[in-house]
């Protein structure tokens, strides 16, 4: 199996994951009649897999770039990436802001939904060390 298949297995991996694990604690959350922090959990798991989603895109378009580019001393990257990026982190910055401010939906819930994505990364990492592909 060639790396690119193996990475694009681990991404995948890790986006189910992220909705999996922030999904759960949403429901376990909303068991507990937190509903505000539930909905918290919700949003920040939503918004972690979507960035995951803009990120995965923009280091493709990135990796093509570059590789259209091959042979050069110094390859440029297009500023649109660079203005993506920063489009990117923008969005996902207003759209929390909004949310707490017009939603009154803690901060801190938020917060522990994008760390779903992290606990993913790190479930979908140890799984390739424990299972290694040849």
């Amino acid at each position: 199996m060639t790396d690119s298949i193996a990475g694009d297995q681990t991404e995948r991996r890790i986006s189910w994951l992220t909705l999996l694990f922030g999904f759960a604690a949403a429901a376990i959350t909303a068991a507990l009649r937190h509903e505000l922090s539930a909905a918290g959990l919700a949003i920040g798991t939503t918004l972690a897999w979507v960035n995951f989603r803009w990120l995965r895109r923009a280091l493709d378009a990135l990796v093509r770039a570059s590789t259209a580019q091959e042979g050069r001393e110094k390859p440029k990257v297009p500023r649109k990436h660079y203005l993506v990026a920063l489009f990117r982190y923008g969005l996902l910055g207003l759209t929390v802001y909004v949310i707490f401010i017009d939603l009154h939906v803690p901060l801190g819930s938020m917060i522990l939904g994008f760390c779903a994505l992290a606990a993913a990364a790190m479930v979908a990492s140890m799984w390739e060390i424990l299972h290694p592909v040849d």
